[in-house]
């Protein structure tokens, strides 16, 4: 590397060189100086024009799944780059599946390097395959360039803040014997009473009346009636479900938490939602984590929204660890802002006696609740009027089974 003092002394043997009239001294100095000047201004340029960019095969995804990931150099001017060093920063619970990673200094981070020479206007690519077995939203990026001039005696560094961010799904299993509190089960069922009609059930036709919008017009019966005529939906009931989860996973949560238990709640959360969605209920989910840098819990309300699903998905996928807020205060909190016909979930791994009685208020009160138990432990004391369901995780899904119903 570079020291100013091979430029004093080259300056000196310059003199010398004049001096004594020692002319392959003089030569010498000026190659020094040349070479010295011709390094600065080359490593000046050197990371100019320089562009990176990375690519997924895809950005979501579920547990297990593995997905590639392109980067991509080029050097977009008419200078040659001797060198390019490459470090962006990876999270370590991507596996990589091919390569290594560098270490860094912070925690569950890594470098993917690469080193390698551009010419003028060439570019190249490369490409690693990562695993994904932690649920999670990881970033990819910052990414820190070094390059320098070909004689090794300057060098320069770049930083590019852009990130590109992966989100990996919890599990998603089949569910068995879970019991809803409503007496009909899973999906939407005849509606006695008009609530809101479903445009994918049609019961007939009717003349037009005034304030019918023109997507209910059925041009071929209007054709043959000889006067409008509108297509007439039959009425349903659609159930809204909306579940709490609780991510603390031990009695007292500034002890710690256990991770099989805190993963299986949110799998639990996850398998849950896609199953109810599947048979038409519009799900929400509240949980006493909170999103990632912030402190806020986490909340996604009911929706109708064909994306309500990957909503709750990533949601579930984001949430962190730390519960902000105990699961009974959530549940007092945000029940009173939710449907008075929804159905609340409760997935927990511990029972207290704070929640119960929270639970069974809001069921005196006409609540249709349900506490899913994520293990074994007793109740503090006998809640003969609330349904509580514990779950089993076995190889096909997750099985729930009743053991106390009001």
């Amino acid at each position: 590397m570079f020291n100013e003092n091979w430029v004093a002394l080259a300056l000196f043997a310059a003199v010398i060189g004049l001096i004594f009239h020692q002319s392959g001294l003089v030569v010498l100095a000026l190659l020094v100086l040349t070479a010295t000047a011709a390094g600065w201004a080359w490593n000046k340029q050197s990371l100019r024009h320089v562009a990176f960019h990375r690519t997924f095969s895809e950005r979501r995804l579920f547990l297990g799944e593995t997905v590639d990931l392109t980067m991509r150099a080029s050097n977009d001017k008419r200078l040659p780059i001797s060198w390019l060093r490459i470090d962006d920063e990876y999270p370590l619970p991507v596996n990589l599946l091919e390569g290594a990673s560098q270490p860094t200094t912070k925690a569950d981070v890594g470098f993917l390097s690469s080193v390698m020479s551009l010419r003028w206007y060439e570019g190249t690519s490369w490409r690693y395959r990562l695993r994904c077995d932690r649920r999670g939203v990881y970033a990819f990026g910052p990414t820190k360039l070094q390059s320098g001039d070909p004689f090794g005696l300057f060098s320069s560094e770049l930083m590019l803040p852009q990130q590109d961010w992966l989100v990996v799904y919890p599990a998603v299993k089949s569910v068995e014997g879970l019991v809803l509190p409503p007496k009909e089960p899973f999906g939407n069922s005849r509606a006695g009473q008009w609530i809101f009609e479903d445009p994918s059930r049609s019961a007939g036709i009717r003349d037009y009346a005034s304030g019918d919008g023109l997507k209910r017009v059925h041009w071929k019966a209007t054709a043959r009636q000889q006067r409008l005529q509108v297509k007439v939906y039959e009425p349903t009931a659609t159930f809204q479900l909306v579940l709490f989860l609780d991510m603390a996973t031990l009695p007292r949560p500034w002890h710690g938490s256990v991770p099989e238990l805190l993963e299986r709640g949110i799998s639990v959360a996850a398998s849950v939602a896609s199953n109810a969605i599947s048979h038409r209920y519009q799900v929400g989910l509240l949980a006493n984590g909170c999103w990632p840098q912030s402190d806020q819990p986490l909340k996604v309300l009911p929706s109708r929204s064909p994306d309500q699903l990957t909503r709750i998905l990533e949601a579930l996928a984001a949430v962190s660890s730390v519960p902000t807020i105990a699961i009974e205060a959530l549940l007092n909190k945000e029940s009173a802002h939710l449907p008075w016909g929804a159905t609340l979930v409760v997935i927990t791994a511990v029972l207290s006696e704070e929640l119960l009685a929270v639970i069974d208020r809001l069921k005196t009160a006409g609540r249709r609740l349900v506490l899913v138990c994520l293990t074994e432990d007793l109740l503090p004391y006998p809640a003969p009027g609330i349904l509580i369901e514990r779950v089993q995780e076995l190889d096909s899904g997750f099985s729930f089974r009743v053991e106390a119903q009001g």
